[in-house]
């Protein structure tokens, strides 16, 4: 999804007391008018983050552009943000813009891209060893994958990273990949990838070292694909690209399984990132993953208008066929279940960073989602009066994730995992994509707490206050929940956050559905006065397996382990380091800050529970 909405009203110095003095008239402790006849800017800080990426004014789009400069081991963090923008990283806590007010490094308006700028992934050492970035240059619209796709609407450029990334210089001729495969009727072609990968090099009978690209698009009428190019005869200019065939496509619309553990791969693929990785992160030689947003519609074969998109990973392999490497997924899942989660883009960040030295971590693949804040611009949410809209979500580490279970029927149905062993005792050992939040800023969450709160569990059937809560609206809450039995399945426990007399936010794990819902009919007062702020519930599937007890007594339910980041308005939801949901919860009343238990159904125990508020300042520079 790009984001091509024209909206943006700076923020300058010489407003900021004007825009503060209408935040502090705004009353917080009574009912919210229809704020979209609020002053603009008024809104600024009421839900915005303040440990999360995104620009100092206006639209957040797409994550994109990632890479570690060789010359400096800072890592870079792009987004779209009137053409790309971004800003630079030593510790994945803490950020610096690139430019001044959040500027781009690349903006629309050359020859190649007079309409917009899309995604595009940079090659660190690219054109005579400069960070080199390949991205769609749009020249005409409407580009969507339930219309005739216009010739040369998307072409992929390349530009050459100048003043440590500050800008990036347009090369002086025509697009190195001016147009889809010949004859190829795409419902889209953007967003490339560049990698390198030993296994492809093999099987393609190539000397190591070559570059690749991996471009998203579909078929009219056959469904979603990636598009695979290799640098021709190892061209140290990049301007040749040989086509190698469509290396994974689905038919369209449909899905990796019926019982809803991944979405649908749609009739369109976008943002599509392939990577490799074991058990302890970014390893070329490892196991093939690929992320990608999958645009879909409720019609099942005749594509409809619609804003249906999942932002999903699949892992499989590979092989040789009459030439070409085709891909064949061998387990696939949501990368977040959240409608407006989106957009993943991530890069290989290397142990020699200066972000992986600190922290003493070995190579990683990081990846960045875009939380939408007005549903892909289908909501007229008071944009004008927040005066920004959207973030990236916090950086995740993926690798590859094993658990042993129970061999049963819950196991060996087909869903976001497979069989990584059969252990011949009762038990399975099953894979699935491992994602957590990334250690630096989970790390600094803890020890940068301005307060930290533990309340303790235990055993209970009903819902109930904490003892105390959180004085703020940004914290992270961590927990345990244990479900005793698999047959009282109208059970449901988790966290009431957020909450005052007035609204009030609800997190549970549901065993009759094996979902985690995020309940928001009652999150924001305001939404009642206010078009274009979304209330609708959240929900991502979720199975806890029957585990073995050490002991070798009856196998028990898996126990719930849950990281909860509040952050201004956002939501972030991590569960057992394989499932994620976020989302927006727009609470309006100041006293909304109470945290509680909830239990229905059936008893359960909870862990003592630790809340650690204050979070960080991503942006100590903004603030100076």
């Amino acid at each position: 999804m790009k984001l091509v909405s024209l909206f943006a009203v700076a923020v300058s110095a010489l407003e900021s007391q004007a825009i503060t003095s209408r935040q502090d008239s705004i009353n917080y402790n009574a009912a919210p008018p229809n704020l979209s006849t609020l002053a603009n800017a008024s809104l600024y800080d009421t839900w915005r983050p303040k440990a999360h990426v995104l620009p100092a004014y206006g639209p957040t789009g797409d994550p994109c552009m990632h890479y570690t400069d060789p010359a400096t081991g800072l890592f870079h963090v792009g987004y779209l943000h009137e053409g790309a923008s971004g800003a630079t990283t030593d510790d994945l806590i803490t950020y610096a813009d690139l430019n001044p007010n959040s500027e781009p490094f690349i903006r629309a308006g050359g020859l190649n891209d007079p309409l917009f700028v899309f995604d595009g992934s940079v090659i660190e050492q690219g054109i005579n060893g400069t960070p080199t970035l390949l991205y769609t240059s749009v020249s005409y619209l409407p580009i969507q994958w339930t219309v005739r796709y216009v010739k040369g609407s998307e072409t992929q450029s390349i530009a050459i990273a100048t003043d440590g990334g500050r800008n990036f210089t347009k090369l002086a001729h025509g697009p190195v990949i001016p147009s889809p495969p010949f004859a190829v009727n795409v419902t889209g072609f953007r967003d490339p990838f560049v990698f390198q990968n030993a296994q492809f090099d093999h099987m393609l009978d190539r000397s190591e070292g070559a570059w690749y690209t991996m471009i998203s698009g579909g078929v009219h009428d056959q469904g979603p694909s990636f598009f695979l190019y290799r640098q021709y005869n190892r061209d140290p200019d990049f301007q040749n690209w040989e086509y190698l065939g469509q290396w994974w496509h689905e038919e369209a619309n449909s899905t990796w399984t019926e019982g809803g553990w991944a979405g649908r791969w749609g009739f369109n693929f976008e943002v599509g990132n392939l990577f490799a990785l074991d058990r302890d992160g970014y390893n070329p030689e490892g196991e093939l993953f690929a992320t990608l947003g999958g645009e879909w519609s409720y019609a099942p074969i005749v594509p409809q208008v619609s804003d249906n998109r999942d932002m999903i990973w699949a892992a499989g392999t590979q092989q040789l066929v009459e030439g070409q490497l085709k891909f064949e997924p061998t387990m696939a899942g949501k990368l977040d279940w959240g409608r407006s989660a989106y957009a993943a883009a991530g890069k290989h960040l290397p142990a020699s960073s200066k972000a992986s030295q600190k922290s003493g971590s070995p190579d990683r693949f990081i990846t960045y989602l875009w939380l939408t804040g007005n549903l892909y611009g289908t909501l007229d949410f008071p944009t004008l009066q927040q005066n920004w809209t959207g973030s990236l979500l916090l950086p995740r580490e993926l690798s590859v994730g094993y658990m042993n279970v129970v061999d049963n029927a819950l196991s060996r149905e087909k869903g976001s995992w497979r069989i990584a062993t059969e252990n011949g005792n009762g038990t399975l050992t099953l894979a699935t994509l491992q994602q957590q939040v990334a250690r630096e800023p989970l790390s600094a969450f803890r020890e940068n707490a301005t307060n930290v709160i533990t309340q303790a569990g235990g055993r209970l059937s009903s819902r109930g206050p904490f003892q105390q809560s959180p004085q703020s609206k940004h914290y992270m809450l961590s927990a345990s929940i244990t479900f005793f039995t698999r047959s009282n399945n109208a059970s449901r426990a988790g966290f009431s956050i957020l909450s005052g007399p007035n609204e009030h936010t609800d997190i549970y794990y549901q065993l009759s559905n094996e979902s985690i819902i995020i309940e928001r009919t009652n999150t924001s007062a305001a939404a009642s006065t206010t078009p274009g702020i979304d209330v609708r519930n959240e929900a991502g599937k979720l199975r806890l397996f029957d585990v073995p007890r050490r002991n070798g007594s009856e196998a028990s339910v898996e126990t719930l382990d849950l990281t909860i980041v509040v952050d201004g308005g956002i939501v972030e939801v991590h569960a057992n380091d394989r499932f994620a949901i976020s989302t927006w919860a727009w609470s309006w009343y100041e006293d909304s800050r109470d945290v509680g238990f909830i239990v229905e159904g059936g008893e359960v125990e909870f862990g003592d529970v630790t809340v650690w508020e204050g979070l960080v300042d991503a942006w100590p520079q903004r603030s100076a």
